[in-house]
């Protein structure tokens, strides 16, 4: 149990933020959705109004209130508005099937749903499933009618008022989200996350990605994943303007990149992969920060958008650390390297952010292994912006944090310079002979062939070797490359060991939300009946 605050001590709170930013840019532009304009105040009143009603329809302290919404402004506000009733947020990733969303909601005992009508007709059958679900909210923007018996968005905000409410807390270590894992190896996890830790993870993200009053940020980056790497909360501290982004397409986010003067978004190298080929793909007329993270971005993509005027920053991190952990910093004398060189350098993962413990790669035995760019280990961290736990599950957090630090899963190599680069999953790593392949060194030697659009690899069994990599390539539109000839460049790139044994072309390559390859199922086919797991 934590320490009462001192009579001279204000606890940490992304609540904070918007209480001054509705104080000192009230009449600013906080949030902008199509042709409608929410300004700072108005945001705040709402966000009051949500956690009234929310009290009126007895949700209490502590108490989880689900949201699956795709990038709307409701969702953006269910940050500030559900904490302000001190219940906690859970956002649900919106491509999840029924019985998904159901074992989230029911795991979570959440108590209310905050749905998006678009979007209900997968929970619809499930709903029976989830017992300590009380009230279905629904919000229609598309004109769907809700399938269940349910509330409108409207009715129950007209449960609510705007008689203030204290932007504060008693307790910084109160859980103010869960954020639930994507469950590849088994059931999701749901990960707490503190006032605290997301005060601070906030401003690291205004920190990196330099945000400030005049910062435009587009919503290319689901706000249910890591609370949008807690960027709801820290565009918002600085008086940024939100452009609310309801479905990511290339297209769309080139056209709004000049109409709002968009100087901000964050997304995975999926994203963009998908800018930087697509036809309105153009030189930039105005700065351009794009944050990137999610996988491990090739110095491929890198390099396409630099020359396409962007700033790319390159963060890494998991759902159990708050989103972001390090950032790859980029060093003065990188500007006299030639372009590929220093996108090879940004392709790292760098170092811990400003609010982050130092980050450790480490062998079995907790030693840190040597800063030799060769040496392969596992990356651990802890502090700030490092989860409380999971939630109802003492025994995964008891060994997520053995040794006294979250154990990430990826390995990883430390360079002489103190950055970390990653080499794999632990479970995604290829050995073939006794010799560790990294799947990501493949893939990123794969996607530097100029036909290749993006590019997956996983092990396949081998009689001899015991496994072998296989790549899954899909090509640029309108480019043509045989599997011998992306194989042959790669062994031009790496070891030849390294080199797949089968190249297979596809039209798209199975991803999560978050644009992150689902190697798992990349690996199925290949290892069915055999001993190695595919998850």
């Amino acid at each position: 149990m934590s320490n009462p605050p001192r009579v001279d001590e204000t606890l940490l709170t992304p609540l904070l933020y918007l209480e001054r930013s509705a104080q000192v840019f009230g009449d600013h532009t906080a949030i902008v959705h199509g042709s409608q304009r929410i300004t700072y105040q108005e945001m705040a009143d709402h966000a009051t109004r949500l956690a009234r009603a929310l009290e009126a329809s007895g949700i209490g302290p502590g108490d989880r209130v689900a949201y699956l919404c795709p990038n709307i402004p409701q969702m953006l506000i269910a940050h500030f508005g559900v904490p302000l009733a001190k219940a906690v947020l859970v956002a649900i990733n919106t491509r999840l099937s029924g019985p998904e969303i159901a074992y989230i909601l029911s795991h979570s005992g959440a108590k209310a749903l905050v749905v998006d009508t678009e979007l209900l007709p997968a929970a619809v059958p499930h709903l029976g499933d989830c017992p300590d679900l009380g009230e279905v909210i629904t919000i229609d923007e598309l004109g769907i009618p809700s399938e269940v018996d349910s509330t409108s968005y409207e009715d129950f905000l007209a449960r609510g008022s705007i008689d203030p409410l204290p932007w504060r807390v008693d307790d910084e270590f109160r859980t103010i989200s869960i954020n639930y894992t994507s469950g590849t190896t088994g059931r999701p996890k749901g990960v707490m996350y503190t006032h605290r830790g997301a005060y601070l993870n906030a401003m690291c993200e205004v920190v990196h990605s330099g945000f400030n009053r005049d910062s435009v940020y587009l919503w290319t980056l689901p706000m249910f994943h890591c609370n949008g790497w807690c960027t709801t909360w820290g565009v918002t501290a600085v008086g940024g303007r939100h452009v609310c982004l309801r479905a990511v397409r290339p297209d769309r986010i080139w056209s709004l990149i000049e109409s709002e003067g968009i100087s901000h978004l964050n997304g995975a190298p999926t994203v963009l992969v998908g800018m930087a080929n697509h036809p309105s793909a153009r030189r930039l007329d105005a700065p351009l920060t794009v944050t990137t993270a999610g996988a491990p971005p090739s110095p491929t993509i890198i390099g396409q958008m630099e020359e396409l005027g962007a700033r790319v920053v390159h963060v890494y991190g998991l759902t159990e650390t708050y989103g972001p952990y390090t950032v790859c910093e980029t060093q003065a004398d990188w500007v006299r390297r030639s372009t590929e060189e220093r996108a090879r350098l940004m392709a790292r993962q760098g170092v811990a952010m400003v609010g982050a413990d130092p980050i450790r790669v480490v062998d079995a035995q907790m030693n840190d292994i040597p800063r030799d760019g060769e040496t392969m280990g596992e990356v651990v961290m802890r502090g700030n912006i490092v989860m409380s736990g999971y939630y109802d599950n003492p025994a995964a957090t008891e060994e997520a944090f053995r040794g006294g630090w979250f154990h990430s899963g990826d390995l990883a190599v430390w360079h002489p310079d103190g950055y970390i680069e990653l080499r794999d999953r632990a479970k995604d790593i290829i050995i073939s002979g006794g010799e560790n392949i990294s799947t990501i060194e493949v893939e990123q030697a794969v996607v530097s062939h100029p036909a290749v659009l993006e590019g997956a690899v996983v092990a396949m069994p081998h009689e001899y070797w015991g496994e072998r990599p296989k790549a899954y390539v899909v090509l640029k539109e309108g480019q043509t490359a045989e599997p011998g000839e992306i194989i042959t460049h790669v062994r031009d790139c790496l070891a030849h060991f390294k080199a797949p044994d089968v190249v297979e072309i596809m039209p798209a390559l199975p991803k999560t939300s978050t644009g992150k390859v689902q190697k798992y199922v990349l690996r199925q086919d290949l290892w069915e009946g055999k001993s190695k797991k595919v998850n």
